[in-house]
């Protein structure tokens, strides 16, 4: 077994760069996927109708299958892997898979055979204002999209396993496929239909299916194609279901909280939805860029070190992966804040998208985008406790983070509408990510390496300096729209280059090296 700590650094270092490029590139079609949407939908009814449709099932994924199944599933997995042979591993595997399907399924049948009543629940707003009408085409959108459920969960299960055997490329690739089923379906599926946001809808079925054979020949590569079995008695599946319950909400706040300002921005003025999803899908690409790769990383590592009782190694991998936050989440908030105008109507104001939009989804991204480094914190702090098996810890702080949300949303609605939404999901973040280091710092399992204060210093400087650059050269609002696309798109990377170029020099400067980060853990 590779036990080297030079090689298990560069592995962990590699592992992170794969995860992070696959992110990357899936992020990158991801706008272009929102683009051809904005483009042909804009911040229409019905483009809210499918953002609502969509945002259902992908928050029981969330929750579920790449929150709490995941959380808990990993750790075990990582331990069986560790202590157990090999016919115990995929016996594990198998047995999960049949409980996991079996639950899956009914609840995938209950959700499309009651859609109507999934989306009066989530859409309270459309009852109050006796908007039948998107109602209707809210609920029949959502017996096509609720299937993803399904077939994503399974995808996240094979994910997790390809995982932790060290497969990282492979799941990190698949969101990909969703991209392009949904860019293919609004391109060329929406003139077969008479309502065309319909398109939308099937291409994230197709999209399901897409996603979980893509898994298929990975786990046939490693010998861990599942053989569902059904035995809720089993061990091990008994272990991940005591372990997975007290985790929905502890590792899925933010999820929660995203689903909770759609409900409520059901209640305001339409358009409000799409603004916020908008603003919030710029949001995903720093976040699944360095927060959701270095978490992925980090829990498979972390469960695999505290299965060997190693807690200088786990202290130490989790330092690195605050510090690694920091490095990236900061001068990335920053950055969000000051081009979200620039951003929105560079990407988006094409098409059906109004300036009007561009304006509302700019507001809500600059209030997102205050939060991102604390969204990023939770990520990787989370695994601390679920590498541990400890899913109580998390699940209180949820609650108060949640709580927190609900208080700062109900308040701010009022003043702001949509941005105070928005907002009120950063603040939780932050109350989120703080009491969750708190737990770790106070019980020992996370403790500070060296020259904390030192390398706080140098992201300072350079943080300081990328700002009052940023602020002198990025020109107005209506100086931009003046611009033709394609100038705006070369501002708009010589912005980013920029901004960045100067950000790492200055760390360069004060003498921050990559070899800081390769000898911390």
């Amino acid at each position: 077994m590779e036990t080297d700590p030079t090689t298990i650094r560069h592995k962990l270092l590699r592992s992170g760069i794969v995860v992070s490029a696959m992110t990357f590139l899936s992020r990158v079609l991801g706008l272009v996927r929102d683009v051809v949407v904005a483009y042909f939908f804009g911040a229409s009814a019905s483009a809210d109708a499918f953002f609502l449709a969509f945002k259902i099932p992908n928050f029981f994924r969330r929750l579920f299958a790449e929150g709490a199944f995941s959380q808990a599933f990993v750790p075990v997995l990582s331990e069986y892997k560790t202590r157990q042979d090999t016919s115990a591993l995929k016996d594990l595997i198998d047995h999960l898979a049949g409980a996991l399907g079996l639950v899956l399924t009914i609840f995938v049948l209950l959700g499309v055979v009651f859609s109507g009543a999934v989306i009066t629940l989530f859409a309270f707003g459309y009852v109050v204002r006796e908007d039948n009408a998107q109602l209707a085409l809210a609920g029949a959108l959502l017996q096509i999209t609720f299937p993803y459920l399904g077939l994503i969960s399974l995808t996240a299960f094979a994910g997790s396993i390809l995982n932790t055997f060290g497969r990282f490329a492979v799941p990190s690739f698949t969101p990909v496929l969703l991209n392009v089923s949904l860019i293919a379906s609004a391109v060329w599926l929406r003139p077969y239909f008479d309502l065309p946001v319909y398109a939308l809808a099937w291409g994230v079925f197709i999209a399901g299916w897409l996603q979980l054979l893509f898994q298929w020949p990975a786990l046939a590569q490693i010998g861990l194609v599942p053989r569902p079995k059904l035995n809720f008695s089993h061990p091990g599946v008994k272990r991940v279901g005591v372990l997975m319950l007290p985790a929905l909400l502890g590792v899925s706040v933010s999820q929660i909280n995203l689903l909770l300002d759609t409900v409520l921005a059901t209640f305001l003025q339409k358009g409000s939805i799409s603004w916020l999803y908008y603003s919030d899908r710029l949001l995903e690409l720093p976040l699944a860029l360095f927060g959701i790769a270095i978490a992925t990383v980090i829990l498979p590592a972390l469960s695999a070190d505290y299965a060997k009782s190693d807690e200088d190694r786990f202290a130490a991998k989790l330092d690195w992966a605050i510090r690694l936050v920091l490095l990236f989440g900061l001068p990335a908030s920053i950055a969000l804040v000051i081009l979200a105008d620039v951003l929105i109507a560079t990407i988006f104001y094409h098409g059906a998208m109004t300036q009007f939009d561009l304006v509302m989804a700019g507001l809500s991204l600059k209030a997102y985008a205050a939060g991102l480094t604390a969204h990023m914190m939770v990520k990787v702090l989370a695994p601390g406790f679920f590498a541990r098996q400890d899913m109580k810890t998390p699940v209180k702080i949820g609650i108060i983070a949640l709580v927190t949300n609900m208080v700062f949303n109900l308040v701010l609605i009022g003043f702001l509408g949509h941005i105070g939404l928005a907002l009120a999901t950063s603040i939780s973040a932050f109350v989120n990510a703080f009491l969750l280091w708190r737990a770790l710092s106070m019980s020992s399992i996370y403790r500070p390496g060296a020259q904390w204060l030192k390398f706080i210093v140098r992201i300072g400087l350079a943080l300081v300096l990328m700002q009052g650059l940023l602020l002198m050269i990025v020109p107005s609002l209506d100086q931009w729209l003046s611009y033709a696309l394609e100038d705006q798109i070369l501002a708009l990377f010589g912005l980013c280059a920029v901004g960045s170029t100067l950000y790492l020099i200055t760390l360069w400067l004060l003498g921050l090296r990559v070899s800081d980060f390769r000898d911390q853990i």
